[in-house]
């Protein structure tokens, strides 16, 4: 039952509710892919709020689409195995032994937990992985990396199916080869590919850092292609913000409208971003 009581913190929700419509109507059947990793998936509490946050999404005309990851649960899972993994310039090489639990920990304990949590919150989330009705065709990324897999081909009517019934799809980044091969897929990859597939208005890469920083160790909100290459030239991107700055690029020549790489610890980060003024993270676009 709602209290009837005003205090200044309600009232300043109302305003933040009312100065959200314009950022609602422009989002009216945008599709968002969202990449899920990080923080964002390692506590029932977090999970619980990004779901929340989906649903809310999807109420309000959105057509989200999530993408998740699960490094740390494959390698809890490797070491309970005893299967020991190798890596060639960071990249886990996936032998058959090692696809088999890649497989069961995406598709099965992750993915799931995801799709409970967002159907929990009202939605109708569906599981499933790029194997799911040829939902992403690979080629393999490096003969020396194994069963490790580069998207080239993504099923969008397959996708729209989803939107037209409602449907939350949430996707393990798994292909198939077209020999029937099982592959596995870096997950800001397969998100990135994904999006640029349905040319989707918004790539939201959710991870443990609050955006990209410039040499003084600012967050920079706004940046273009161009600048993200000479950051990267100079050294000022760096490290594991490489990979998720080469995601963006190639998702923005795919068509994707813009990419915003912030942080999946902040609660409501995607509301953030989507509904306010001031947006969350780094943009990046044309």
């Amino acid at each position: 039952m709602k209290t009837r009581d005003m205090n200044r913190d309600w009232i300043a929700t109302a305003r933040t509710l009312s100065e959200a419509l314009p950022y609602l109507q422009r989002y009216t059947d945008a599709i968002v892919v969202i990449k899920l990793g990080g923080h964002a998936m390692g506590s029932d509490e977090a999970m619980d709020t990004f779901a929340r946050d989906v649903v809310l999404m999807q109420q309000v005309g959105v057509n989200p689409v999530i993408v998740h990851g699960g490094g740390p649960m494959i390698n809890q899972m490797l070491d309970k195995l005893n299967i020991k993994s190798d890596f060639v310039n960071g990249k886990r090489v996936t032998d058959e032994a090692t696809m088999e639990v890649v497989e069961m920990v995406l598709s099965g304990r992750v993915n799931k937990r995801i799709v409970q949590a967002i159907n929990a919150q009202g939605g109708k989330a569906v599981g499933l992985s790029g194997k799911d009705a040829g939902m992403i065709t690979c080629d393999p990324a490096s003969p020396d990396l194994g069963l490790v897999g580069d998207p080239t081909e993504i099923n969008v009517d397959f996708l729209h199916t989803l939107f037209n019934d409602d449907a939350i799809p949430v996707i393990a980044p798994l292909g198939a080869g077209r020999g029937g091969e099982t592959y596995n897929i870096n997950g800001d990859t397969a998100a990135g590919a994904i999006a640029a597939a349905l040319k989707a208005d918004r790539l939201l890469l959710l991870t443990d850092i609050d955006g990209v920083r410039d040499a003084s160790g600012s967050v920079v909100t706004e940046l273009t292609p161009g600048q993200i290459r000479q950051m990267t030239a100079d050294g000022v991107i760096a490290g594991g913000m490489i990979p998720k700055t080469e995601t963006a690029l190639a998702a923005i020549e795919g068509g994707v409208r813009a990419v915003v790489i912030l942080d999946g610890r902040a609660p409501n980060a995607t509301l953030l971003e989507l509904f306010t003024e001031h947006g969350a993270g780094s943009l990046i676009r044309p």
